[in-house]
């Protein structure tokens, strides 16, 4: 088997697998936060620190549900188990980079990682997150380009793979669609909090040796928990959240 054969095999076990990475990360950070220095006792610096990192995370976020809120059924970047498209997207943020959903789960890992306030930690999960995701993004490439041939080779050309190029914006071919997206990234915003709100814990614990949930966080995690349990008994017992051609 030739090297891009084998990267893209390699890819495609990896995409099948791509949910499992950040369970295979989560005791690095928790290492991570026992090794830290936790911030002084001043309250008002330490809820500074947490929201940079909650804001950088929900900015990799919102890059997901407003890249999958505009994206229509069959096409490209909706496919879970396997590689399939019916149509290649590029338009909405496909038109200024080629991954965005991966952009976007960089962003939020990067918050995660920023969160126990150790310098490796970040390093050591944009090096994992870049070996694990290129040959998944090589492999649905090369699915790409068989399927659409000089369609995606146009496109390819000129929009970058994972860097934004902002002056390349064509706006999306449909409307946004609020459902879908609460449909598709509501376990994505429940892994975020549930992580900041473990690690928040797992500070606290090494702080002042009590396990013990600060109000700000325990609160997220209560919201964010009934919010996804709204979602899914909807999803699954109700076609509520089921758009016709989304």
């Amino acid at each position: 088997m030739g090297l891009r054969e084998e990267f893209e095999a390699t890819g495609n076990w990896l995409f099948r697998r791509r949910g499992y990475l950040p369970l295979l990360l989560f005791p690095v950070l928790l290492i991570a936060v026992r090794g830290s220095d936790h911030p002084s006792a001043d309250r008002q610096l330490d809820l500074a620190w947490e929201g940079v990192c909650l804001l950088l995370a929900l900015i990799g976020l919102a890059l997901r549900i407003a890249t999958v809120g505009f994206v229509p059924r069959d096409t490209s970047g909706r496919s879970t188990g396997r590689q399939r498209a019916g149509s290649l997207n590029t338009s909405g943020f496909y038109s200024i980079v080629r991954h965005p959903l991966y952009l976007g789960n960089y962003l939020m890992w990067l918050g995660v990682a920023l969160f126990p306030r150790s310098w490796w930690a970040p390093v050591i999960v944009s090096l994992v997150f870049w070996l694990y995701y290129e040959r998944i993004m090589f492999a649905e490439e090369e699915f790409l380009r068989r399927t659409f041939g000089p369609v995606y080779t146009s496109w390819a050309a000129v929009t970058p793979a994972f860097l934004p190029r902002l002056t390349l914006w064509r706006r999306p071919g449909v409307r946004f669609c609020l459902l879908t997206v609460l449909r598709r990234e509501h376990s994505s915003l429940l892994a975020l909090i549930a992580s900041l709100t473990a690690l928040e814990v797992a500070s606290d614990y090494v702080a002042t040796g009590r396990l013990i949930i600060d109000p700000v966080w325990g609160t997220a995690l209560g919201g964010t928990l009934v919010l996804c349990l709204a979602v899914r008994a909807a999803k699954h017992r109700t076609r509520l959240l089921h758009i016709e051609g989304r």
